[in-house]
């Protein structure tokens, strides 16, 4: 059948649909059979992944959705449609509520397990990244040290002694060490590895046993270990969540502690701050203590030689003009008085001058004298 041959149907359909029906409920019975027919693909989808897994693969039927309507059987589903009691004979013929139950829950029961898988098969990833980031870190750090060791060794000699014999025999003997102690650790290796093989089948000679063990058990032992099982993956799922729920907890509570520290490095250096400002203050306010009795001592020197002087002041008289002038003229004598004594002075001190000046020299010539005469000769 062509495409040309299913529209063409559909076409005459509606348009008879719309000679009978108005448009709203045309609007409204579209809207219901979309919500009718997206439910029942859900519920086809679910049952035809539950019946291909029951059924063997040669033998499954083809899809629902990939099989050819023919108009006769479209004009029939739409007469069933428009039929109530059509209607009431296609949800009998369907699933009933507990089989819809039943495939939901074993739905569900797939989900779960291939979450389950996935879960396992993501934590098994992780781990072998993580482990394969920890290989990478150790032999970093090992790259990291045979290169210091390198420069330590190696690289200074050669700095300090191009071209020598020595540099070349450091080198070589360098190369010497390090191969030496990759021999030692391959032989390590080779050891542990053979005692892993060892221990690994021991591993497996008591998986073995167990499994041996296990093929004994009845059905019953089988349903007890799968309630045990998945009462203990309940458990597991619980403490993971509360481990979840911890983790975030203790990230929060980290997190305010780094808040807390800042706060508290912030109020330190502020207090140290604060502790620095206060001894200046108060060394400025010692000084300015001290400043303010000396203050108070040239204030209190001061008022005593005002009121000196406001007293001399208070006493002070006036002399008369006769007396003035007579003070005056004594003292205009005394002062040519002074005078001519600090001349006679001078002239006084120029004469003992030259009369030192001449006992000197006599008494030079008589030493002289004497030492040329002595008296006893």
């Amino acid at each position: 059948m062509s495409d040309e041959d299913s529209e063409t149907p559909a076409t005459e359909l509606q348009g008879g649909e719309e000679n009978e029906l108005p448009i709203i409920q045309l609007c409204g019975l579209v809207e219901e059979l979309s919500y009718g027919n997206s439910a029942l693909k859900t519920e086809t989808e679910m049952f035809e992944k539950y019946y291909n897994k029951l059924e063997p693969r040669d033998q499954q039927h083809p899809r629902l959705s990939e099989i050819k309507i023919t108009r006769a059987e479209f004009a029939q589903l739409r007469g069933r449609y428009r039929s109530k009691s059509r209607v009431g004979v296609d949800r009998a013929i369907g699933l009933s509520y507990d089989q819809k139950c039943e495939l939901v829950l074993k739905e569900l029961d797939d989900m779960k397990d291939e979450i389950r898988h996935m879960r396992a098969n993501a934590e098994r990833d992780l781990q072998h990244h993580e482990a394969i980031i920890e290989e990478a870190e150790m032999r970093w750090v090992e790259v990291c040290r045979a290169v210091h060791e390198f420069k330590k060794d190696v690289l200074k000699t050669i700095s300090k002694k191009k071209g020598s014999i020595l540099a070349t025999q450091k080198v070589l003997k360098y190369i010497e060490d390090m191969n030496r102690r990759r021999d030692n650790m391959k032989d390590k290796l080779c050891l542990k590895n053979v005692s892993l093989k060892v221990q690994r089948k021991k591993m497996l000679l008591q998986l073995r046993q167990k499994e041996e063990v296990g093929e004994a058990l009845h059905d019953v032992d089988f349903q007890q270990l799968k309630i045990e099982n998945a009462q203990f993956l309940e458990t597991i799922e619980a403490k993971n969540q509360e481990l979840i729920q911890l983790k975030l907890a203790s990230g929060n509570t980290l997190q305010r502690l780094n808040a807390y520290k800042s706060k508290l490095q912030q109020s330190t250096e502020m207090s140290i701050h604060l502790d620095k400002e206060i001894l200046l203050r108060n060394e400025l306010l010692e000084k300015i203590e001290s400043e303010t009795l000396q203050a108070e001592e040239d204030r209190a020197k001061a008022e005593a030689v005002n009121k000196r002087l406001r007293r001399q002041l208070a006493e002070f008289q006036v002399p008369q003009v006769m007396v003035y002038v007579r003070e005056k003229i004594l003292t205009g004598d005394l002062e040519k008085t002074i005078k001519m004594w600090e001349r006679k002075v001078e002239i006084a001190e120029m004469t003992l001058k030259g009369y030192r000046k001449a006992w000197n020299k006599m008494k030079t010539t008589n030493e002289h004298l004497q030492a040329i005469c002595p008296p006893g000769k």
